[in-house]
């Protein structure tokens, strides 16, 4: 078995403009990352694909799934925070469940996405939009076809024993619970059985938040469990109120990020996930990455999203 240092030089390297690692390679580094981020100041940050949930072989208890690692400044002064960061996602939380059409796709079709992607160098430079339509099978039992960054592949079916963290699979996703506390310690769990009665070590949350975060990130999930992402995401130590952020379209909204301790991925902060000032209504993400030296401030925002029968379909 090679070093976990090799995984994680290759994490290190990948570059938008080449292909991206297989998933067995994926898997490994991931795993590995995880292990060492339980140590302080093991890692320095490494840039992944911009999708929350990776698949990975699962033995038992899933291996665990990382986000795009990103340094996102904060530029905004504490002092001048209008509301709390439990305020913006509970409100949030209440503007879902005012909002939400519940749906309940079949095993054979689809989830459409379509996501706007606006980049721009960090240093100056034009401003690039991209349009990534993806076609992700349920249950994984059918080639999806997904787009990154105007990159299209075809996503092989899943294997005996394979899935993601958190899960894609709707029939998985519809048994995460939709209480926050218990959500929490579901994800932390990783697809093991869950123990509601051990608490959070400070240790589980930068994980764990990794997870939440995930799951918010998915442009369709059951009913009530954005919900309740959104309020348990309002648990986690270490989340930061960013005012006067601004979405994709250029609206301010409100920002909510993870700040973890110094020498983690997340020391300088992770993405930043925008609200709508008024209503807490999700607009979408900031973020940052990079790619062949060059870093680049990302704008993301899912434009439509519907459960269709078949690849290329269109709502």
């Amino acid at each position: 078995m090679s070093e976990p240092r090799n995984e994680l030089q290759l994490l290190r390297e990948w570059d938008a403009d080449t292909p991206p690692l297989t998933d067995p390679a994926r898997a490994r580094a991931l795993f590995r990352l995880h292990q060492a981020m339980l140590t302080p100041n093991a890692l320095a940050p490494a840039t992944v694909g911009r999708r929350p949930a990776l698949r990975m072989a699962v033995a038992g208890v899933a291996a665990a799934a990382i986000t795009t690692t990103v340094l996102v400044a904060n530029e905004s002064s504490p002092r001048t925070e209008p509301v709390s960061a439990a305020t913006v996602l509970h409100g949030a939380a209440a503007e879902e469940r005012s909002l939400e059409k519940p749906i309940a796709p079949r095993d054979d079709q689809f989830i459409y996405t379509k996501e706007i992607v606006k980049e721009t160098p960090a240093k100056g430079g034009r401003t690039r939009t991209y349009v990534d339509e993806s076609w992700n099978s349920v249950d994984g039992s059918k080639k999806s076809y997904v787009s990154e960054l105007g990159r299209k592949q075809w996503v092989p079916v899943f294997a005996p024993g394979e899935g993601t963290w958190p899960p894609t699979k709707w029939t998985e996703l519809a048994q995460l619970p939709t209480d926050p506390r218990k959500l929490v310690i579901t994800l932390r769990d990783m697809g093991g059985k869950p123990d509601y009665s051990k608490p959070m070590r400070a240790a589980d949350w930068p994980m764990t938040q990794v997870f939440v975060s995930g799951l918010l990130r998915a442009p369709v999930l059951p009913k009530g469990l954005r919900a309740a992402a959104y309020e348990a995401l309002a648990t986690v130590p270490g989340i930061k109120v960013l005012p006067h952020q601004k979405d994709a379209d250029g609206r301010v909204g409100i920002g909510i990020q993870y700040v973890g301790s110094p020498g983690t991925p997340w020391g300088k902060g992770g993405p930043v996930l925008v609200f709508d000032p008024k209503t807490y209504r999700y607009l979408g993400m900031h973020d940052r990455r990079t790619a062949g030296g060059t870093t680049y401030e990302q704008w993301t925002y899912i434009a439509a999203s519907a459960v269709v029968d078949r690849v290329m379909q269109r709502p």
